[in-house]
This record gives structure tokens, sequence and C-alpha cells, in this order.
């Protein structure tokens, strides 16, 4: 719905080719380069760093030497530019000019919203960085006035509370401060109250070290609040023989890289068994409205994957159910190692309806993940082990050592009762229980 501006790394008067970066935003969990799509000069700026910008807004024009329009579609990420006629910038000049409007235009992201004293409200990743920096409690965001559209707290309004709290200019009235100015009455009429910070300091005893969160973990930190406020979570669990599945791997792993360029993990062979089974139960693919079920046809599954910050993203493997097994492996590959590289775009981590966690990457045999909102399942695999297990035979019963591995489902308990999601979980232990390990990729 919106994006931060980080940084221009253009200003007016510079030239830009096509296709290289103008600035850099963030929107959400992503932080992106924004390309030129026109060749020419930066004319005007319309927004600076730290400027929250909604979806839509020309945020900066170029002007070119083309009358040749130069438009996106839409939906398309970076921001698009348009180029219309302007003949205003440069009279004299015999060439024909034009000017390329730069336009916020990212697919949807969720809000961030932060819950206090059984309330919620939205507040942008700027107006929260600025909260932290400040040291304006949660208690006095949640009871600040906000001017902006359904009393959303702007940039405008925090700063203006942290300028008037310096100066000392608001006083206690019934444990509710008011903002005091040295202006005649009427000036003084219109100030806004503010409610009382009832701010505490904390000290800390012992030998500790006070570290900042970045901008990640605070909105991952605000995003699992928030899921847990809204889904009554329910966690099931059951354990596959992974057997089949481990060995197929080790025998093709080495022909496979040879053949597609890529490694095959464990990963694709899980989303391939997850998305079987979303055909089966398809209400575990869907998201709530209100009292409606939304349910999904398109199946895009969000992998949780783990940055080098130690920070948390999922980006989305869009219709999954439509790659084979090779498809599904280099689309797996291709969205970690951007993840990891920061080269992730807006949309990869968008419209996910069904997410994946790795518990087991780190060692974890079982966990209980929290439901990635607005779904309504989530589903966590832990690591594969060698233990002892009783096979039952046509010839009678026997120990042998066998891979093992826990898989635990979280979900919505408001759509999904005890009875679907362990049905569906119990599904894709028996889809991976039931790997063809004579099978080609």
């Amino acid at each position: 719905m919106e994006a931060t501006i980080l940084r221009w790394l253009k200003q007016p008067g510079d030239a830009v080719k096509a296709d290289e970066t103008v600035l850099e935003i963030a929107t959400d969990k992503v932080d992106s380069e924004v390309p030129s799509t026109a060749e020419g000069t930066i004319a005007e700026i319309l927004y600076q760093v730290n400027d929250v910008v909604p979806v839509g807004t020309v945020i900066a024009r170029i002007k070119t030497n083309s009358s040749e329009t130069v438009s996106t579609p839409v939906n398309d990420t970076p921001p698009l530019m348009k180029a219309t006629p302007q003949s205003s910038i440069d009279e004299n000049d015999d060439d024909e000019e034009t000017e390329a409007e730069v336009v916020q235009s990212f697919p949807s992201v969720q809000n961030t919203t932060v819950a206090a004293s059984g309330g919620s409200r939205f507040y942008s990743p700027l107006v929260l960085n600025i909260a932290a920096n400040e040291g304006v409690s949660l208690h006095e965001l949640e009871n600040l006035p906000g001017t902006g559209n359904e009393g959303r707290v702007t940039k405008k309004d925090i700063l203006n509370y942290v300028s008037e709290k310096r100066k000392g200019n608001y006083k206690l009235n019934s444990n509710k401060p008011s903002i005091v100015t040295n202006n005649p009455p009427a000036v003084q009429a219109s100030s806004r109250e503010i409610e009382a910070p009832k701010e505490s300091r904390v000290t800390y005893s012992g030998n500790v070290e006070i570290m900042e969160m970045d901008r990640m973990r605070k909105l991952i930190a605000d995003h699992m609040v928030k899921s847990k406020q809204t889904s009554p979570h329910v966690t099931s669990f059951t354990e596959a023989d992974v057997t089949n599945m481990v060995q197929w791997r080790d025998k093709v792993k080495k022909d496979f890289e040879k053949r597609e360029g890529t490694k095959i993990t464990f990963t694709p062979l899980f989303i391939e068994a997850v998305v079987k089974c979303i055909k089966k139960f398809p209400l575990v693919n869907c998201s709530l409205d209100g009292d409606k079920i939304i349910i999904k046809k398109d199946i895009n599954i969000g992998m949780a994957t783990a940055l080098p910050s130690g920070n948390l993203i999922v980006p989305v493997i869009k219709n999954a159910d439509q790659l084979n097994l090779v498809g599904l492996t280099k689309q797996v590959n291709t969205l970690a190692d951007n993840a990891r590289n920061g080269k992730l775009k807006a949309d990869d981590t968008a419209n996910g309806t069904f997410t994946l966690t790795n518990v087991g990457t780190f060692g974890s045999l079982m966990g209980t993940p929290i439901i990635n909102q607005p779904q309504v399942a989530i589903l966590a695999v832990g690591a594969i082990k060698k233990r002892p297990v009783v096979v039952e035979t046509p010839q009678g019963d026997s120990i042998a050592i066998r891979h093992m591995m826990y898989l635990s489902m979280s979900y919505d308990h408001r759509i999904v009762d005890g009875s679907l999601g362990s049905t569906f979980l119990s599904a894709v232990a028996k889809e991976l229980e039931n790997f063809d390990n004579n099978r080609d990729f």
C-alpha cells in the first residue's frame, strides 16, 4: 500500500540511463532498487528520504528527448514510469522533449499493525522508526491523535509531538497532557490533546548489553504479535518414514546437478507433497475476511528463509501446482539465493496462500510455527534422523533403521478444525512415505 524512500541515488540535473537505479525503497520486509525505464535527466524529485509514499503517487519526473510514450503495466514492480508530452520544460530546445513521471506502484502488502490496550492502529515503518529513535513509547503512540486518513499518525504528527515533548510544552491535566504554547488563546484552543505517556525509566541490573532492534526485526515482531492476536492457534503433530525419499535424493543428486545446473534439496520434495494434498483439502489454502472464507484457487507456497542477519523472510513460489520437480527446485534455489543476497523484489514475498518452514535445517526435531497472516495454516518439517522403528511386513513385524521426520502444522481454529488439520497433516506424511524411489526427475 505504501513504501518508504530510503535513498536517492540521483539528484535533479543528473543524467540517468534506462534501467539505471534511481532510488532505493522499503516495502514491508523488502528493500528494493528502483530502476529507470527511460533515459534522460532528473527534472524534479517530489519526495525526500524517509517519506512514506502511497501506491500510485508520482515521486519524481525525468526530462527525456523523445516523444515516445514510455509505460509499464500498473501492477509491475518496481514503480512504473510514464512519459507524457511536456513542452514547458525548455521551450528553446529544438528537440521535442517529454517528462517521465516515476509513479509508486507496488503489489499489496500487509499493513504493519501494533496492538495495545485491546485495540490496534496502523503505523507506517517511518513512524515506528521515528518513535523508536526518539524514545516514544507504544502507549504514547496509541494515544496520539492522528491527522492522517482514518486517524492515522503521520510523520508530521509524530515529529510535532517529539518537538513539543523536548520543549516540555505539555502538562498533566487529569492524566491527559496538553501541548502548551505562548500563542494567543485563539491559536491555543486549536492545539491537539495528547494522552499521558505514563513513561517509566527501565533500569537493567547485572552485566548486560542493550541492542536496538533493526527495522526488519521490529516488523517481524509486530507481525508475530498480530498473528497470535488474530488467529486461535492449534498445532498438530505426526511423523513420517522418509527413507525412500532420502535414498532417492542420494541416488540422483549428482546427475540432477549435472543436468539441471542446480542442486536438489529436500525443500522442493516437501513442497511437491504439500501441493498434492492442498488439491485434496483446499480449505487449508484460504483466508478469512470477516465471516467470509476466501478459498484461493492459486496455490502459492511461501518458504520461510533465514537471512545472514538472523531475520526471517518468506519468498513465495507462485502457482506451485503448475511446476514440475525441476521447476520447483529452480524456484526454491533462486528465491533462497536472492533472499540471502538482498535481491528479492516486493512481489517475491506477496500473495502467499500456504507456508512451509524447515526447522530441521537448524537441527530442530519439531516446532510450533506461527501462522503467516492472512493465511490459515503453516507446516513445519523437522530434522531427518535415523531411528530404529517397527516395520510391519506380511511376514511379521521387524525392527529396522529408518530415516524418520516429525511434521507439525499450526492452523487457524476459526476455519480449520482438528479433524481437517490432522487429516491434512497425515496426508502430507503419507505422501512423503509413499515416495516412489524409482521415479525420474
